[in-house]
């Protein structure tokens, strides 16, 4: 069994003029961060691998869930290939992951993060949110053989306000 957990980065911010992997979050986007993190424990396996984006956006938001679920940021794996809007690219990626790991929990972008769990999730979702956070599982041991897996929670930071 393999599980998955999508996490599109939290709001960042436009307001400077900045490369977009270069952008923070906003004000909003830590918030949500932070109330996402803290409402997802009872939803997160044991043992658990933390991949990130390179972008601002994306690693900062990994750090605030690592803190939050007192996971080791300095054993967050940041990958360049990971900044990617590509859901194609990104299954590659995750379909790259190593089978001694059986949960891998993730911090990505959209239009990619949305795309990929509507292809392989049993659950349609419009748009993945920023801080949105979704789980999958995998009947298999196999992460190259991920295929139609089952949605198994859906949070954005909307339905904890």
């Amino acid at each position: 069994m393999k599980n998955l957990i999508l996490i599109r980065h939290a709001k960042s911010n436009w307001d400077t003029p900045l490369k977009d992997i270069d952008r923070p979050l906003d004000q909003r986007g830590l918030k949500d961060a932070h109330l996402v993190s803290l409402n997802i424990p009872d939803f997160i396996p044991k043992t658990y691998l933390i991949w990130s984006s390179i972008a601002k956006r994306a690693s900062d938001t990994a750090v605030i869930f690592a803190q939050n679920l007192l996971y080791p940021i300095e054993s967050i794996v940041y990958n360049e290939a990971l900044y990617t809007f590509d859901e194609r690219q990104l299954e590659k990626i995750i379909k790259s992951c190593s089978n001694t790991y059986d949960s891998l929990i993730l911090f990505g972008h959209n239009a990619a993060i949305t795309n990929f769990v509507n292809k392989f999730g049993d659950v349609f979702i419009d748009n993945v949110p920023t801080s949105g956070f979704v789980s999958l599982q995998f009947d298999t041991d196999y992460w190259k053989k991920i295929n139609k897996g089952k949605t198994q929670k859906i949070i954005a930071p909307k339905d904890l306000k």
